[in-house]
Parts: structure tokens; sequence; C-alpha cells
């Protein structure tokens, strides 16, 4: 049986642009609260700075291709899907809606012949 190779490599490259990422977002979060009394677009601005800048460190490295690779293939594939006309996606939902109502009366049938067996039958509470 062979096994699928998984490739988990990482440079040290990598993981300090990750975590420069990381860091360029939460100082965007610490200057909002700490340039809280330069007003609101001051603020707003330092925080869309900090995540945008940590956004485009983030997306230069190598899981951020991969992420932006995957992106892309999602979309290919979804270009692929051949969507039901509009009387086929009716009919399909009324076919659902119609089961959904078959089997909430089943059970609903079932808890009443249960319920009545033990209760009435059986203990005689009723």
């Amino acid at each position: 049986m062979a096994s699928p190779e998984v490739e988990t490599v990482s440079s040290g490259a990598d993981k300090a642009k990750l975590g420069a990422a990381a860091a360029l977002a939460v100082a965007g979060f610490a200057a909002f609260f700490w340039l809280e009394t330069q007003g609101a677009w001051v603020q707003w601005a330092a925080l869309l700075f900090g995540l945008a800048a940590g956004a485009v460190v983030f997306f230069i490295s190598e899981p951020g291709r991969q992420l932006i690779g995957y992106g892309q293939d999602s979309w290919r594939e979804t270009q692929k899907v051949v969507w039901p006309a509009r009387r086929e996606a009716i009919q399909m939902t009324a076919y659902v809606f119609a089961f959904v109502v078959v089997i909430a009366l089943f059970l609903w049938l079932a808890d009443s012949l249960i319920s009545w067996v033990l209760y009435d039958l059986i203990l005689g509470w009723r």
C-alpha cells in the first residue's frame, strides 16, 4: 500500500515572515488603542495599515502562496460545475420539502403510537 507523501518543508525565512506578519497585525491593533488621543481617523489608519502590511508579508511567504494557489484551484473547479436550471432547482426543492413533510408526519405518528401504547395500555396513566 503506497502512502501519500505530505510535504511540510518550511524554511526559517518563511517562519520569520509569518512571525513578522503576526507582529504587524498585532502592532496595528496596539496602535489603534495607543493612538486614541489622536482621533478616529488616525486610529483606523494605523489599524488598517498594520493589517494590510501583515497581509502583504503573509502572502509573500510560502504558506501565503499556497493559500493563493488553493483559492485559484477552487475557483477553477467552481467554473467546471454544471449548475441546474431554474426549473430543476425548484423541482428538487419541492421534492425535499415533500420528503421532510412525510418524515415529520411519520415521526409524529410513531411518537403518538408509542405514547399511546406505553401510557394508556401498559401503564394506564391516562
